[in-house]
């Protein structure tokens, strides 16, 4: 009997996500629709920005929010997950628990691809420079610039980062599709939760989820790289943990 074991690859390099790679075709293709009505419109909101934020308030009541009383403070919670303090907290319990586990590479493409991350989230805002919408009072106190969103962002960088990762040695199905599934509903919560506080135009959020979204995807594929890499210089079999 031929022993392949040898020449196995890893679960996480041999069954690449492909949801991923279809979000970040999907990115790709909302980055460039962006900057186009960015160019075209020389950096002002588009139309739908403004009735959009507009569609979300009371009609002739802008600092009411619609939804059953009580929905407001659930999408400020919402909004909270998204926040620097939460997503900090994130990648510290990730790195920890990888470090306990003695996965030595999988913490350290967690905490290097989170914290470059954020930092370019950071250089992208300051070099745009755009204000946060007018069209309607903010229901929550904001003093940074608007775009990209950050809480969009910061939130698909590190929650779909470190999903991405972990699915590499993830070896089961099941859990890498809820890791998944659970990444992207926070993400997404998260960005809408920023249009309905008034705190971010539409378009800020779209850029915060394909440039986190672009990425994890990148962060993937190094990751893919290293492992193979890896077990090539150290003629690792396919499914021993790792060695770095």
């Amino acid at each position: 009997m031929t022993d392949t074991t040898a020449t196995r690859e890893p679960d996480g390099v041999r069954h690449p996500p492909h949801l991923m790679w279809g979000a970040g075709l999907l990115s790709v293709a909302v980055a460039l629709m962006l900057l186009a009505g960015w160019v075209i419109g020389g950096g002002r909101p588009d139309a739908f920005d403004r009735a959009i934020l507009l569609a979300l308030r009371v009609p002739g009541s802008p600092s009411q929010p619609v939804g059953p009383a009580g929905f407001r403070q659930t999408v400020i919670d919402i909004t909270t997950l998204g926040g620097g303090t939460v997503l900090t907290l994130v990648v510290f319990l990730t790195v920890g628990m990888l470090l306990a586990s003695r996965k030595w590479l999988t913490a350290a493409l967690v905490g290097v691809a989170t914290l470059s991350g954020s930092f370019a989230v950071s250089l992208l805002k300051d070099s745009v420079a755009r204000s946060r919408p007018d069209v309607v009072p903010h229901l929550v106190e904001v003093n940074t610039l608007s775009f990209p969103s950050g809480h969009a962002a910061n939130s698909a960088i590190i929650y779909l980062t470190v999903a991405t990762l972990l699915t590499q040695i993830i070896q089961r199905d099941a859990r890498r599709t809820y890791l998944f599934a659970v990444a992207i509903l926070l993400v997404g919560a998260i960005g809408v939760s920023r249009v309905y506080l008034g705190v971010h135009w539409p378009s800020d959020v779209l850029a915060g989820w394909s440039f986190g979204t672009l990425w994890a995807v990148a962060w993937w594929r190094l990751g893919k790289w290293l492992r193979i890499h890896q077990r090539e210089l150290h003629a690792l079999p396919a499914d021993e943990d790792e060695a770095l």
